[in-house]
This record gives C-alpha cells, structure tokens and sequence, in this order.
C-alpha cells in the first residue's frame, strides 16, 4: 500500500478523507506512529462524528483543529500593503475567506457584484458539499436556518418559527439542535445577550456566506436570472452591518474582551465588548458618506448612558459634521495601527 510505504519520509497530507473507507481508518490507527499525517475536512460535522464514536479508530491518534476565517488583524495588516482607506476595511471584511484573496480586484463592491454574478452557482456548491453527507431533510433543516439568519432573524424563537412554519420542525425549540451544529461548524456565530444568562443572537460568521443566503432569500438568484444592480444593491444594503460585526471581533481581539449583544428598550448598539460581567467597551459604526450634527448628537445621547469607553468608526473624519465629545473616533487609520500593535504582542500560534 503507497501511504504505508511514504509513511516517515515526511509529512503525509489527505485531503476530504471522510470519503475514504473505513478500512483506511484502522489502517491509519495501526501504523500511526510511523509517521506524521494531517486529515483534511470540509465537512467538520461528519469529523466530530468520526472523532466521537467509542470505537473510533481515530481516538487517541489525531488531535482536531478547527481552522476558520483569516484573523481580521491579519487580513488588515496584509492588504494595507495594497490599499488603504475605507477600500481596505471594507475589503479586509471580506478577504477573510481565503477564497476570495487571488480573485480580488479593487473596487470592493463591483468585485463583489461581480463575484456573486457569474460564481453565486459554485457557492451554493461549496456550501451544499458541508452537508452532502447527510440526509436530505436534515439538510433542508440547516439550509433554512442560515436563510432565516441572513433574512435578519437572530433569536432562536424567530428562527424556530421561520422553520415551523415551513414545516421542516415540529416545534420551535427543536432549533437548538441544528443551532448547535452550526455553530460547531463554525457556519454561525453566537453572540451572548448582555446581563441574560443562556440568552443569545445568532449571524452568520462568514460575510459572504450571509451576503449569499441574503441574495437567495431575497432573489433566488442562483436558480433565476438576477440583474447585476439586484445584486449590488444587496452587498450595499449588507455591507455596513458587516462592518459592524468586522469591527466588533476586531476590537474583541485587540482589547482582550467579549462581544455581547445589549438589549434595552428602543436601544440597539454596534459595538458592545464586555470583560467579566461588566461592559468595558461600547461603539456605533456609521459607515457612510456623511454624519450630520443632529446624528452626532443622538450618539452621544446613546453612548452616554454607559459608564465606559465610547467609540465612534467613521470611514474618515471628514464625514463628520462635527466631532462627538467624550467618544473616540476609529478611523480605518486607527484601526489599522491598533491591530498592528496588537499583532506585534500577540503570542506565536508556531
């Protein structure tokens, strides 16, 4: 058998190898200390199944790593190399996904339009294949979570009643389950509600993935002929709220802390980053061509009633009418030299 015989000349990479017999697997098992092997999966679910069973031949043999979207410090730093600006955040929120990075062509925007045009098809693959191995209605089920999600709902009760009323549970709290593998997947991103326990909102992790399902909830744009101005519509009316998420994970990492998410009455924020039990961080992302006085105004009126650090992200000061008081203003300048000093203390992953 070739593996066996390459097995301690080197490093030994398998690629999907959930598709291989279970007979390789005992194999693996046997000779494992002949060599060094890394098992490559799409399909994380299916690799917890394989790790989870009690008579795994994997148990014991192979230690999983989960690896997701490129670390948005990272990202940053390297296309501020190429572009600056309000380009390169709203670039860097997107080029998360190593897919996309040798594709990319500035604008941001028309490259996505584009991108979404002529490969919304292959997305749609590369998302179906995460759940290829399992049955049909199952499927469906993790399908319509993330079409419900991107369509805006983020509590589990919405969700639940998006998926009831389509028929594909019997109760809203059956949710839960395919929650959890989502997000074990890595597919959703829960984000605790501030001062509820066992409260949570949940989105999309990736932008582009929320910008597809956005665009099939919406348009079914894959299975009908959708003009390029449907489509660029939707990554303008999206990528804002993007920002905010991109922004948020970044400070998170910088400042060591949690997003939460903060429900108060007729109060939504941003940005909210909390330490232990105490928010230390709040912000709103205005990421637009101009803020007027009276919209500052109102910011500070929000941002002032809490007691911690208040930031504003702006795509550069000149948009502001004037300057709020008492509220740091983030530029993607700021942003950039924040993550950067970030990068230079954070440990080595080697």
């Amino acid at each position: 058998m070739e593996f066996i015989k390459r097995l301690g000349e080197g490093v030994t990479v398998i690629d999907e190898f959930h598709r291989l017999p279970r007979e390789f697997l005992d194999t693996l098992h046997a000779y494992s200390p002949e060599g060094e092997v890394i098992l490559i999966t799409s399909t994380l679910w299916l690799a917890m199944r394989l790790l989870g069973e009690r008579e795994s031949p994997l148990l014991g043999i192979v230690v999983p790593v989960r690896i997701g979207l490129i670390d948005e410090r990272e990202i940053l730093a390297e296309l501020s190399k190429e572009i600056e600006g309000k380009e390169l955040v709203e670039a860097s929120v997107y080029l998360r996904e190593p897919v996309l990075v040798p594709l990319y062509r500035p604008s941001l925007r028309e490259f996505l339009t584009d991108y979404f045009h002529s490969s919304g098809a292959l997305v749609r693959e590369i998302v179906g294949e995460a759940f290829s191995e399992e049955e049909l209605r199952l499927s469906e089920v993790y399908l319509a979570v993330l079409h419900s999600i991107a369509d805006g709902k983020s509590k589990s009760t919405e969700i639940g009643n998006y998926l009831l009323s389509g028929g594909l549970i019997e109760a809203p709290s059956s949710v839960q389950k395919y929650l959890k593998v989502l997000t074990a997947m890595g597919l959703v991103r829960k984000k605790p509600i501030h001062g509820k326990k066992k409260r949570f909102r949940y989105s999309i992790a990736s932008p582009l993935l929320d910008l597809h399902f956005y665009l099939e909830a919406k348009y079914a744009y894959t299975e009908l002929e959708t003009p390029r101005e449907f489509i660029r519509r939707a990554i303008d009316e999206k990528l804002p709220r993007h920002v905010e998420g991109f922004v948020e994970s970044l400070l998170a990492k910088i400042y060591g802390l949690r997003p939460v998410s903060v429900e108060m009455p007729e109060l939504e924020l941003d940005i909210a980053l909390e330490g232990f039990k105490k928010l230390e961080l709040v912000g709103e992302v205005k990421w637009k061509n101009r803020v007027k006085r009276e919209e500052v105004r109102r910011i500070e009126e929000k941002l002032g009633k809490f007691n911690c650090r208040k930031v504003l992200i702006v795509p550069s000061v000149e948009v502001l009418e004037r300057e709020p008081e008492g509220i740091d203003v983030l530029t993607p300048e700021e942003l950039l030299k924040l993550a950067k000093e970030s990068l230079k203390g954070k440990p080595s992953s080697g």
